[in-house]
């Protein structure tokens, strides 16, 4: 089933040091689904974690094995309804089982096309990066991830077993 149309603007943007709250919030709630919605973030201060994203996005200063990232929050009408993060290069662990761009929706906006929307812009993004081929993942019980990489034009290069444990990753390439 196709999910229906956007009603409204879906605008991708950075972190800001106001949104602690909101983003804090999503990672409660996709914990519950053993999904981090704030990509590194773990004890370190709120601005020292903005002012990394920052320094991911630019490629400087990474501690290994962190590669240049453009992590954005995904808002409708002034809500925080994702989040999109775009990894510049790709370690042995990102190409088998990560990717190039990973993304989410909270589960309250889903059912949507939020979903296709975000990896839409996420492609349009990387590609201004100068990523090309792009791989996107997801894992291979995750129907509706897997619908929206190939609305997206994913081809299915293969299913790979997940050396970290979980469910085997569905990877697919988009040009």
């Amino acid at each position: 089933m196709m999910a229906p149309a956007m009603a409204v603007a879906l605008v991708l943007r950075p972190v800001r040091v106001s949104d602690e709250h909101v983003v804090l919030a999503a990672q409660r709630t996709l914990r519950a689904e053993d999904f981090d919605f704030a990509v590194g973030l773990s004890d370190i201060r709120w601005p020292d974690y903005v002012a990394f994203l920052e320094a991911a996005r630019r490629a400087t200063q990474l501690p290994p094995p962190w590669v240049p990232s453009t992590f954005l929050l995904a808002e409708v009408e002034g809500t925080v309804i994702g989040r999109t993060s775009i990894r510049h290069a790709l370690t042995d662990r990102l190409l088998l089982i990560g990717g190039h761009i990973g993304y989410a929706v909270l589960p309250q906006h889903r059912r949507r096309g939020y979903a296709t929307e975000i990896l839409r812009q996420s492609i349009g993004i990387a590609h201004a990066l100068g990523i090309a081929p792009i791989l996107v993942t997801c894992d291979e019980g995750n129907e509706a991830s897997a619908r929206t990489i190939e609305r997206c034009g994913g081809t299915l290069e293969n299913v790979v077993d997940n050396p970290e444990g979980g469910q085997p990753k569905r990877r697919y390439w988009i040009n």
